[in-house]
């Protein structure tokens, strides 16, 4: 049954490549749909598969009056003519019909280029979904995925999800829920470290933090079971550069507030509190050293060395033989 006091849109320009935060876009404007009448269907095809009368018919208006949401996906593929004629019917939307344009951003061809735009003065409802990239939004992707799970967390909780889940964005929501849904909201590093013991444990980041602090037999410990459990060689070598480019770039600041200089070294002010800590064993040369060390552990995991576990070991070594000697 309908609600007639529920008004959807009829125009979406869900814009951008993350798939998750596409696919989450596009489901809530079925669900606005399917607010106002619950029995609207779903029909999603790739504009690259349709020709301006295959689309005419698939907007057209239903004799029984039905809901519809189409969703038209890969937009930025269109060519001239199937262009023209999805701008013809986003200017006049047919009773009944929601049109979801899903555009990458880019675009072959200038038709395909300059539809988002277009959509735009349309007034289309503008769901941004660009690519998560950065340490910054990653831990705002993070924060976001707690709070509508309905919890809270801080920090340095969230630090310690992405290193224990890592980047993938379906992973860290799916991370976020059943924490909020475990702890009952409310999540700090201890919670995260608890329910996450055992994958903790072995990832490449924790080897690093080992590493740089000067901890052999627990680096070499947790480099071992990292690669007795399958983390990837080339994850534990970009844990390990990391941790050593942040030592290096905190350690050029000095020891100043970690909050005033997370701003500017673009990092959050944990991580730049713990940089600070793990920079008093390091001189600006050991840093150099470091620096190069990982370069070619970059190389050597990736096909450069005849034994990848041999080229970690041997890197985890030095690191800790640089921390050991910084004086």
């Amino acid at each position: 049954m309908s609600s007639p006091s529920v008004v959807c849109d009829p125009l979406y320009l869900i814009l951008g490549d993350e798939e998750l935060l596409v696919e989450r876009a596009l489901w809530e404007a079925v669900g606005a749909a399917r607010a106002a009448d619950p029995e609207t269907e779903l029909r999603r095809i790739k504009v690259s598969e349709l020709t301006p009368p295959e689309l005419d018919e698939l907007l057209s208006p239903s004799l029984f009056a039905e809901g519809r949401v189409v969703a038209l996906e890969a937009a930025q593929d269109a060519g001239k003519e199937i262009a023209g004629a999805i701008l013809s019917h986003a200017r006049q939307p047919a009773d009944g019909v929601v049109l979801v344009i899903v555009h990458s951003g880019g675009g072959r061809g200038k038709n395909a280029k300059e539809l988002p735009s277009a959509l735009r003065k349309l007034n289309a409802r503008v769901t941004e979904c660009n690519k998560i990239t950065k340490g910054p939004q990653r831990e705002a992707f993070v924060k976001d995925e707690v709070r509508r799970a309905g919890g809270r967390i801080d920090a340095a909780g969230v630090g310690a999800l992405i290193e224990t889940v890592g980047f993938d964005l379906r992973e860290l929501s799916s991370a976020a829920s059943q924490l909020v849904a475990d702890t009952g909201g409310k999540i700090d590093e201890s919670e995260v470290r608890r329910y996450h013991r055992g994958r903790a444990e072995v990832t490449g980041f924790v080897v690093a933090e080992k590493a740089v602090t000067g901890d052999l037999a627990g680096a070499l410990e947790a480099l071992r079971w990292a690669l007795q459990l399958g983390v990837a060689h080339v994850l534990i070598a970009d844990a390990l550069a990391d941790s050593v480019r942040t030592i290096g770039r905190v350690a050029a600041y000095g020891r100043g507030d970690p909050f005033r200089l997370a701003g500017d070294l673009g990092m959050p002010a944990w991580k730049v509190k713990k940089a600070q800590a793990q920079a008093r064993g390091w001189s600006s040369a050991t840093v150099a050293e470091a620096l190069r060390a990982v370069a070619v552990l970059n190389a050597d995991v990736k096909g450069m060395a005849a034994d990848a576990d041999h080229a970690l070991e041997r890197t985890v070594l030095r690191l800790v033989e640089l921390h050991s000697s910084r004086n």
